[in-house]
Formats: structure tokens, sequence, C-alpha cells
């Protein structure tokens, strides 16, 4: 069964079809949205083990000219390094600005692929092609692409739409249980801000097999309410930032502990939940809030609570993120589970009244 959902950006539209087994006729959805007959795949070297080989001969069947680059899996491939090298691979592989690119990979490759896509001859097009429940449910969808510096993730960037999103359920099958989790943290965070009922089904789940029987569901929906925040607020001025729910803090412990000891989806659920809890102290989320988070990260067996909003040197990397306009710190507050809303404060709120 094949679920479809359309990003309506103008020009700048595209489709996220999410359908088990799509990866063998990738070039039957291709020919849709591309006419031109070289194709440049970047992945990593865990996701090339698994798919690469499958994904580059289906396009050559299909009469693509191919080639591909493997980086080194991990945070750390996502920077200024790298984009050189891939520059200079696509310039020996004579790409144009009417060839494409593809990404193959989870969040770290989506984001550094689509910025060498942005950027590269001043753009050409890409298609995100995510193989982990993290970029399915996030990254890959939105056109959010990035590099980091030492200083902070993402904070050399732009916004570059894909033509196209394919997601195949069935990748998850090679992902760690830590893996996956990692991804559903993210698929929380939409049932906490914009949709109780989600939020409820995502609370009865204990387990990756719970998980992976709703697999197409959860993907869909929450590609779903990214799509129609992404269609109303394209480069994240207003209604986007709800997004980054538990993200402040996310970055900030990322940070602290050297992109290490924490995944991403992992920081975001100690973000969601010491946020929250602290919101309800001030007044500012409905009781009780924090406590149906906590149920669910522990149901995961996460972390939830390592006194974040009271760690100077986690605070310090908060005022150098993205969302902040000068001396205001947007924060993203829930009025309750299902609600939230843009909280315009500083640094003075994680301090104790």
């Amino acid at each position: 069964m094949s679920n479809s959902l359309h990003v309506a950006l103008g020009e700048n539209s595209y489709d996220i079809i999410i359908e088990k087994g799509i990866l063998k006729k990738v070039s039957e959805e291709i020919k849709k949205v591309y006419k031109g007959e070289k194709i440049f795949i970047i992945t990593d070297d865990i996701v090339s083990k698994f798919y690469l080989d499958k994904v580059s001969e289906e396009l050559k069947s299909g009469g693509y000219l191919v080639d591909s680059i493997i980086l080194p899996n991990g945070e750390s491939t996502k920077s200024l390094s790298s984009l050189e090298v891939i520059y200079n691979a696509l310039i020996d592989f004579k790409m144009t600005r009417k060839d494409l690119i593809i990404t193959l990979g989870g969040g770290v490759i989506g984001d550094l692929g689509g910025f060498v896509a942005s950027t590269f001859l001043r753009g050409l097009d890409f298609i995100q092609i995510p193989t982990t429940l993290l970029s399915q449910v996030d990254s890959s969808v939105g056109g959010k692409v990035a590099i980091d510096l030492a200083k902070g993730k993402n904070l050399v960037g732009s916004f570059h739409q894909p033509k196209l999103v394919l997601i195949d359920p069935n990748v998850l099958a090679t992902l760690d249980d830590r893996t996956v989790n990692d991804g559903f943290m993210e698929v929380i965070k939409y049932g906490c801000i914009f949709d109780k009922e989600f939020f409820e089904l995502l609370y009865s789940m204990h387990s990756r097999e719970d998980i992976l029987e709703h697999i197409e569901h959860i993907i869909y929906k929450s590609c779903d309410l990214k799509r129609r925040v992404v269609e109303e607020d394209e480069k994240d001025t207003g209604e986007r930032m709800k997004l980054n729910f538990g993200h402040t803090l996310a970055h900030g412990i990322e940070a602290y502990y050297n992109y290490e000891k924490y995944t991403h989806g992992e920081a975001v659920a100690i973000g969601m939940y010491e946020i929250t809890a602290l919101s309800e102290k001030k007044g500012l989320t409905k009781k009780g809030t924090s406590d149906k988070i906590r149920d669910i990260l522990v149901n995961f067996g996460m972390d939830y609570d390592i006194n974040a909003v009271h760690n100077e040197n986690i605070l310090s990397h908060i005022s150098t993120d993205k969302k902040n306009e000068g001396s205001v710190l947007n924060v993203i507050l829930l009025d309750e589970i299902g609600s939230c809303y843009i909280y315009k404060t500083n640094l003075e709120f994680f301090k104790d009244e």
C-alpha cells in the first residue's frame, strides 16, 4: 500500500511517498520528476552496505548514469571539510545544473547532501531517500539543509526543498533498537505539540514491535503534521518554530556531551520533559503534562531528567541557538498535551524563581 502527501509550496512543491518496498522501483518514481540522465548518490558507510548497490543498480537499469560517494557515518561528517570532498567528486563526475543528487541515509546525510545540492553550481535538484525513522519523520521533510560548525549544529545552512521524498518503511528493519527509539522521540514530539489523540496512541506503545506494527501510520501522521506547518511557514519565522519543542535544551545537551553520550532523539526526550516540568512549575503548562511525557519515555528506557535546566554549561550553548532573536529566546511550551505556543523569554527563564 502506498501513502502519499503533497507539500504545497508553489514552484517548490513536492510529494512524499511512503511505501514498503519502494526502493525496488526508485527509477519509476524519479522519472516522474526528473528528465535528465545523470544521478549522484551521497550516502554513508553503514547505509551503503545495505542499500547503495540495490539503489544504484535499480537506477542504472532505468537508464541513468550513476556515481556515488560514501562518507563516514556520524554527526562529525556534517562539516565544512566534507563539502570540498563532495564538491570535487561532483566535478569529477561532470555534474551540471540539470543533473540530480540523491541523499541516501539518515539526517546527517540528508542535511549535508541537501546543503551540497543547494550550493553546488548555485543549486541543483535533489531527492531524499531517508533510511532512519528520525529522518523519515522529520529531517527529510521541509527543506532545511545545513552543516555544523565547532560552535554549534546547523549554523551554516539554507532552505532547499527536495524534488521528491521516497520513504520505504522496510529499511527500518536493519536499524538497532536505540536508533528506532531515537526517531520515535521526534514522533512523540508531534503528538505533544499538535495532536493529543496521536500522543495517546504512542503512549500505549512499549516496544519496537509496537512501533513497527503501526509504522506506516506513524510515518504518515508525522509527515502530515510537519507538512502543514511547513506550508504555512516555509522559512521558519513563526509557526514552524513549534517543531523545535524540546530542541532548545536538546542542542545544548548534545553540544555539552560533544555529540557522544546522547543521540539527537535522546536529547530531545530530555529537553521535552525538563522544559515541560519547568514550565509547569512556573504555571505556564497544565499540571501533570510532564508526567505523561515522563511515562512514555520510561516505557522506552529513556533518560528524562539530567537537570539540564540548571546546568550552566548546557545553557551557555543555548545563547547561540538559531531561534534566538537578539536577546530574546524563543522557547516552545505546551499548554497541555496536543497544544503548544511560542514563549518569548531569555536565559533567566531557566533560573529558579
